[in-house]
Order: C-alpha cells, then structure tokens, then sequence
C-alpha cells in the first residue's frame, strides 16, 4: 500500500484473498494514486469513515457480508454514498448478479479475470471526475468566501460572480457521470448563484429609493 499522499486520490480495493489484493495493487500501481486495502466489508466500511476516496473496488463474494451487502450499506450513509463502485465477480455466478449491482447503485461490474488496461481505464474515469469535483467544490467556495468579505458589493462584481457560478453549474451538470456527487454540487452553486441574485435586486432596490 502506497503512502497517503494529499495530491493523489484514494482507491480503496475490498477483497478477502491476498492474492486478488495483490494483483489489483499491480494492476492500479501504474496510476500512481494510494491504494487502501480492506479484507471484509466491516473492514471497507470502517476505511471509508476515516478517509475519502475517489472510488472502490468492491469483491462480491466474501464471506459475511458480501459485496451486495457491503454496497448497500456505502450507499445508505450520507458520508458515502456518492463514491462510485466497481463491483467485482468471477465467471461463475448467477446471471442477475450485474443486474443486482447496479440496483443497488453500482457503477459499474466486471467480471474476472478482468483486462488490466481496462480496469485502469475504468477506474482513471472516476480518479478524473474526483478531481473535477474536488475543483468545482473549491470553486464555489472560494466564491463563497469573496462574497462574505465584501460588506458592499458593486453590481459588476456581483454579475461577474453570478456568470462564474452559472458556468460552474453548467460543467457540472454537462460533466457526465457525475452521479449524486456532481448534482449536489450543481445544486449547491445553483443556490449560490439565486443568492447572489438577490443581493443584486437588493441592492438596485435600495439605490432606488
């Protein structure tokens, strides 16, 4: 397991056999982000409460609670519901298995043996949207920060906040594959953008009088 690095993304990888830790850790080691380990879904579940991650590689046959399981319960907690997760399977398993996953709100579901180059690229999606969201989030609040220490805003700075804002939202929602996660967001600027607006009709309200 690579050292925690505030640069790189966290890639948990759930599975409760050494050797498929150790081939997901060669297969992910190219992408140079760090790789957690968890050996049970308690396991995973307990990781995710005390750091963020930009996606999981879940394992659906453990014992105890299985990868459904697990699943479930990430997506039930408000502190994790919006990591993206790849669920992993072998060959021989029931046919509704994908069907399953993505229900429970999968992102997506591989079947092992699983193509390294394409596991990487699957997984260099969600490492990319994290990023984005990591940025637009920052974005906003920045935004946020410069309109609560300007007691008297000019209308020129105002508009040119709300056209930031608008845009921040547009990338959000035109993004792809966002999820809840960039919804949020969009939904967060969209309301700071409203915010901003008011203050603008505010304020030529009072100049009028």
């Amino acid at each position: 397991m690579s050292a925690a690095a505030p640069d790189r993304a966290g890639i948990l990888i759930v599975d409760d056999m050494e050797e498929n830790l150790v081939a997901l850790e060669a297969v992910l080691g190219p992408l140079d982000q760090r790789l957690v380990r968890a050996h049970s879904g308690e396991e995973a579940l307990k990781a995710m409460l005390r750091q963020d991650f930009a996606v999981v590689l879940l394992d659906v046959l453990m014992p105890g609670m299985d990868g459904f399981e697990t699943a479930a319960n990430m997506k039930r907690l408000d502190q994790t519901k919006d990591v993206p997760i790849i669920l992993l399977t072998g060959t021989d398993v029931d046919s509704d298995y994908p069907y399953r996953g993505y229900a429970i709100g999968a992102a997506d579901f591989l079947t092992k043996p699983i193509d390294p180059w394409l596991l990487r690229t699957k997984v260099n999606v969600f490492l990319d949207l994290h990023r984005k969201n990591l940025q637009l989030a920052a974005q906003a609040e920045q935004l946020r920060r410069q309109l609560a220490g300007e007691p008297d805003p000019s209308d020129e700075r105002l508009e040119r906040v709300s056209e930031q804002l608008a845009r921040t939202a547009a990338m959000l929602r035109e993004g792809g594959g966002g999820g809840e996660e960039a919804a949020g967001l969009a939904d967060c600027v969209t309301e700071l953008s409203r915010t901003v607006e008011e203050l603008r009709a505010a304020r030529q309200a009072y100049q009028g009088q």
